[in-house]
């Protein structure tokens, strides 16, 4: 990570060495996009995630890297524009010629888009970029077909570890390096933490604005559990209507009702809890590591008070992020040109170090253990540059740092929102409703689910 985050997504700015140059034609073919090259001979393409105004250091970043590309590629022309892929709007975008010809998407957008066509295959361009190997398979893969056909290139990742308060975990008589790892470690500690009174909550979920469908899915994955399954014939129905599922809600329910560990304040959303840790009141919570930036620069607290563990229980973690991918009516010149950029802002290890130094110059996060996208030696040019240039308090993250490697990582599953906030609904009246029935409220919420996944099928 080179430490420029975008709103809550974490960034990993990259670039290409000057030896990955391209030699390209001339090609006068619009693309959707209503770009061409000029008769000069000039590729221009469209590309999306452009920082918007209201983040001026990554914005003076992206464009700085816009500057460096063409400086070394003086045949593309890139136009940026602001904004990722919406999938709301984007069969009309590209129907329209409105789409970019190189879009940012999440990692629950390939495997539809590279089904419906509506997006290029560039496997023959790849072979000009070795670095692209060292990108984890697991990542790689979400952009493949089933014959193994590459239509986009990963950007960064994310996956879900426990946030945790070191100052509450001493003051509780709990060792700051050694975090719970699994889900009754954290009902005792969480215990431990609320008897310190003071208004202060071991630990805190959420169950309000899809929030709590995150979380539930997050849980159930980390028990080995799912929310969705894929059938034999390809479509998908719910899961958690099991005995997974209820493990989970047991858990809440006790904590919440019988040890009184996650305090009377519910129906909590994202900066709910942000707040609450920075405000020294919460012991535990999953979460991702650029929270804790957050919770530091938003909420005041001081990052040396904050540590990241792996998520409890460890056979499973949710894992999410994004990509590119490559409008499907490019040209090969345009496709060409767009791999390079991508590959030369998001995917070259050879400018790791750079990176973390102009983010460090900037006081921008490093030393974030995630998103990192690497393997083999440029994992561990990321290691080496994060340890010499971080701006975080690393040590704090060694546990979870440790455990990763060997936690399976999880996507989000399919209509992930529209699930969520079904979800939402059972996880808000098991910590309101002290008598809430566990049994029903997954028999309820599994129907709900199977019907949208029908209904997007």
């Amino acid at each position: 990570m080179t430490g420029n985050p975008a709103g809550s997504r974490a960034r990993t700015v990259l670039a290409v060495t000057a030896a990955a140059t391209l030699a390209l034609t001339a090609s006068g073919c619009d693309s959707s996009s209503g770009t061409s090259a000029s008769s000069g001979g000039v590729v221009t393409i469209t590309v999306n995630d452009e920082p918007a105004k209201t983040d001026p250091v990554n914005r003076k970043f992206f464009l700085a890297d816009v500057a460096a590309f063409e400086k070394l590629h003086p045949k593309i022309k890139v136009v940026p524009h602001e904004g990722q892929m919406d999938p709301q709007t984007f069969a009309a975008k590209l129907a329209g010629g409105q789409l970019e010809n190189v879009f940012y998407v999440y990692y629950t957008d390939p495997a539809g888009l590279i089904a419906k066509h509506q997006a290029a295959d560039i496997t023959p361009y790849l072979s000009a970029y070795p670095a692209a190997q060292q990108v984890k398979s697991t990542l790689r893969k979400v952009f493949q077909d089933a014959d193994g056909h590459t239509y986009g290139l990963p950007e960064g990742n994310y996956s879900m570890g426990l946030v945790y308060n070191r100052a509450l975990f001493r003051q509780a008589g709990l060792d700051p390096d050694a975090p719970p790892t699994t889900w009754a470690e954290v009902r005792a500690d969480a215990k431990k933490i609320a008897a310190l009174g003071h208004g202060i909550t071991g630990y805190g979920d959420y169950s309000k604005a899809n929030n709590g469908g995150w979380h539930f899915t997050a849980e159930m994955y980390s028990l080995g559990g799912d929310v969705a399954k894929q059938q034999p014939d390809g479509t998908w129905k719910a899961d958690f209507d099991n005995a997974t599922g209820r493990t989970v809600l047991t858990q809440l329910h006790d904590m919440r009702w019988t040890d009184d560990s996650m305090g009377q304040r519910q129906l909590l959303q994202w900066a709910d809890l942000l707040q609450m840790m920075g405000a020294g009141k919460l012991g535990m919570y999953l979460a991702t590591a650029d929270n804790i930036p957050t919770i530091a620069s938003q909420y005041k607290g001081d990052p040396k008070d904050y540590g990241l563990g792996p998520i409890p229980g460890g056979k499973g973690t949710l894992a999410g992020g994004g990509g590119f991918m490559f409008n499907p009516k490019d040209t090969p010149d345009q496709i060409r040109a767009g791999v390079a950029w991508t590959m030369f802002k998001y995917e070259n290890p050879d400018r790791i170090t750079s990176g973390d130094q102009r983010a460090a110059a900037a006081k921008q996060p490093v030393g974030l253990p995630e998103p990192n996208i690497w393997t083999g030696a440029a994992a561990a040019a990321k290691t080496a540059a994060d340890k010499k240039l971080a701006n975080e308090p690393v040590q704090n993250y060694a546990p979870f740092q440790q455990a990763l490697p060997g936690i399976p990582l999880d996507l989000e599953p399919p209509q992930a929102q529209q699930v969520y906030a079904v979800l939402d609904t059972v996880m808000a009246k098991v910590l309101t409703q002290k008598d809430a029935d566990i049994d029903g409220l997954l028999k309820d919420a599994s129907r709900q689910v199977d019907s949208l996944l029908a209904a997007q099928q």
